[in-house]
């Protein structure tokens, strides 16, 4: 277990890296078309490997259940690259911390989960948490309300997202993770193709700067093949609400890089937020493992 644990605090770190690179492009490319460019070339990439290894034939039932599954992630993922035009990446990686509470109740109907009082109150300490950083502590503006357009359009990107790790529990069927995974992207790339349209053929290609590319490429390769496979493997042995509860560190995670990248400290009084959101990590993964052991 502890090397399952071990790889998905990767996978947090490279999720993490993912929201200022959003933030980073976000503005050069439209939405959709920055969210279908990431499922394709993380397809095509992963294509040969899935060939040789295994089969790229896959029956049409097959192919509904990843399409649902994907549905999930496509709409979380345009959401993200949406807000950021409207919002910094430390408030979307926070918003992302309510997606373990949202996967808790889903799985509570979808997979049959059972959430003890200990656990609830672990969810409500991480939704806490996350509404301390984004209002940097300041209840008179939590009173206010003062969410940002980019911030309500994440929210509901999110809700989506809190389906995904109790969908893929509920769909898989004994397959390997990586084919599970190829084809999660494949269905995903074509929910885009339908949803870019004609958006692609006014896009000037030869104009798209290199920095673009280079973050599309992280993207696709690191915060969506890698990550695709960490989840989806831990999934099988912890759980839905287990596996989610990662994302708490998400906020941590994107301070302690923005620093590294030259940006600014947003502010000590924000730390009790963070805090909050690692107790709730840390009491969701015992919790877990008492009631799995």
């Amino acid at each position: 277990m502890f090397k399952i644990h071990l790889l998905l605090l990767f996978g947090a770190v490279l999720v993490s890296g993912s929201f200022p690179i959003v933030a980073a492009i976000s503005k050069d490319l439209d939405p959709v078309v920055l969210t279908l460019l990431r499922f394709a070339l993380a397809s095509v990439l992963f294509a040969p490997f899935i060939w040789f290894r295994y089969t790229l034939v896959v029956s049409f039932r097959a192919l509904v259940r990843y399409s649902l599954i994907s549905l999930t992630l496509v709409l979380c993922f345009w959401s993200m690259f949406l807000a950021l035009r409207y919002t910094t990446a430390l408030n979307v990686s926070t918003i992302f911390t309510i997606v373990p509470g949202l996967s808790g109740l889903y799985a509570m109907v979808l997979n049959k989960e059972r959430l003890g009082r200990p656990r609830l109150i672990a969810l409500f300490l991480g939704i806490i948490g996350a509404l301390w950083i984004i209002f940097r502590g300041d209840v008179l503006l939590l009173v206010e309300f003062s969410w940002s357009k980019g911030d309500l359009i994440f929210l509901v990107g999110c809700l989506f997202m809190g389906l995904y790790t109790p969908l893929v529990r509920l769909f898989h069927r004994g397959e390997s993770m990586l084919q599970m995974s190829f084809w999660i992207m494949v269905t995903g790339t074509f929910w885009l193709l339908l949803l870019a349209g004609p958006k692609l053929m006014y896009v000037s290609w030869p104009d798209v700067a290199p920095r673009v590319w280079a973050g599309i490429a992280y993207l696709a390769v690191f915060s969506t093949i890698i990550t695709f496979f960490i989840t989806q493997y831990a999934l099988l042995f912890l759980g839905p609400t287990r596996v989610a509860a990662y994302s708490y560190l998400y906020p941590g995670l994107v301070l302690v890089l923005g620093l590294f990248l030259g940006g600014a400290w947003p502010g000590i009084e924000i730390l009790p937020g963070v805090a909050l959101v690692l107790v709730a990590m840390i009491v969701i993964q015992k919790m877990e493992h008492r009631s799995t052991s």
